[in-house]
């Protein structure tokens, strides 16, 4: 990469790692001392925080066509403000009606400024070339849970859920929204007197095969952020053992992603996808044989193929179908795999209640799905542009 682009990179992971650790990774710490304040079920929290990933995924498609037509730079932008939006009001809850509102308005955030909307970003500025670019801010993003768990975890036993709430509304304007107004422009639309026409996306048989496996792998990570160390103390690990190996998922990420970039870059990322599939059920075996002592290495195997999947999330679609409408067609991609993680949070909690530690095979379930749908795709079919 030259300078310019590191500097893209850098802007870009940065606020993607503030995005989604204020955001999607906000419920694991928050979540139970939010509901005990409010006097709800937990289920009623994770409810509201599915209904906002529901909208995210509802958004993601028309994010796209507004992406592809102008560029991320202001869609982003105004992310950071409706993200800073929704913490403030999630901070001033006094009843389950404003927490619901304030979720609304976070899904809008997560819709307008997650990784779907950061890689059709890229994509308009690099076109075919963004593969690296892509790779660089997972690289960085990948820290998200690392950093943002602590984080929330430090603000609620110093200053108390509501103050965290501020202070990450807070960094959104002071930290994230600077640096997505430091990405570079893109050429300007070409202005219509009519209404700009839908672009037209064949849901062929490909496209239905992506869409299923990334719906059931992100099934997987949804319920994973919002219930690992809930899921290792059922196999005997101690809440510091939890919390470690909840730590242990974003450097693992990174190192698959490092791994990506540099030994897997040369293959189609078909190839990678694959391969990610598989870490997820051998961690699963992995904490089944040996019980809570090994829950680190059950977090090490679990990030490691999101961390790939994540990447693959944005570069399957441009390797197999080219730049041309990217940001739509990841949009189309990734509506379903929203909806699935909307429910994810919510249906595990309650499958967590009836199978306990038995819930891993439901997990391993839907990783060996997806890979079954990822080897029904063969490199050659599956390249069009």
């Amino acid at each position: 990469m030259n300078g310019q682009r590191l500097r893209v990179v850098a802007a870009l992971g940065t606020a993607q790692t503030l995005a989604w650790g204020s955001s999607y990774y906000l419920p694991a710490i928050l979540a139970d001392p939010i509901a005990h304040d409010l006097g709800i079920s937990t289920n009623w929290f994770f409810a509201a925080f599915s209904a906002s990933l529901v909208i995210s995924g509802l958004l993601g498609p028309r994010v796209g066509r507004q992406i592809d037509r102008v560029g991320g730079r202001q869609v982003l932008c105004i992310s950071n403000v409706v993200f800073a939006g929704g913490l403030a009001l999630l901070g001033a809850s006094a009843s389950v009606w404003m927490m619901s509102v304030a979720w609304l308005l976070l899904g809008i955030g997560m819709g307008l400024g997650l990784y779907d909307a950061a890689f059709g970003a890229l994509g308009r500025i690099y076109g075919s070339d963004a593969r690296a670019s892509i790779t660089g801010i997972t690289l960085i993003a990948g820290f998200a849970s690392t950093v943002g768990w602590p984080l929330s975890s430090f603000g609620l036993e110093t200053i108390g859920w509501r103050e965290t709430c501020y202070a990450w509304a807070i960094a959104h304007i002071v930290i994230g929204l600077p640096l997505n107004l430091a990405l570079p422009s893109t050429a300007k639309p070409v202005r219509s007197e009519g209404p700009v026409a839908k672009p037209h996306i064949t849901i062929d048989r490909t496209m239905v095969l992506l869409s299923f496996a990334f719906a059931a792998a992100w099934t997987v990570t949804s319920a994973m952020a919002a219930h690992l160390p809930r899921i290792v103390e059922a196999f005997g690990a101690t809440p510091a053992q939890a919390v470690f190996a909840g730590m242990m998922i974003g450097p693992a990420q990174v190192a698959a992603r490092v791994m990506e970039a540099s030994l897997l870059n040369r293959f189609h990322p078909l190839v990678s996808t694959r391969l990610a599939c598989i870490t997820h059920p051998i961690g699963a075996c992995v904490i089944g044989i040996f019980g809570g002592g090994a829950a680190g290495v059950f977090a090490l195997l679990h990030g490691a193929g999101n961390g790939i999947l994540t990447i693959a999330r944005g570069t399957l679609p441009l390797a197999i179908f080219g730049p041309e409408n990217y940001a739509y067609r990841l949009g189309l991609i990734g509506a379903p795999s929203r909806i699935c993680q909307a429910l994810a949070p919510l249906g595990f909690g309650l499958l967590i209640d009836t199978l306990g530690r038995s819930i891993v095979i439901v997990s391993a379930g839907l990783s060996l799905s997806a890979l079954i749908a990822l080897l029904s795709l063969s490199q050659s079919s599956a390249v069009k542009a």
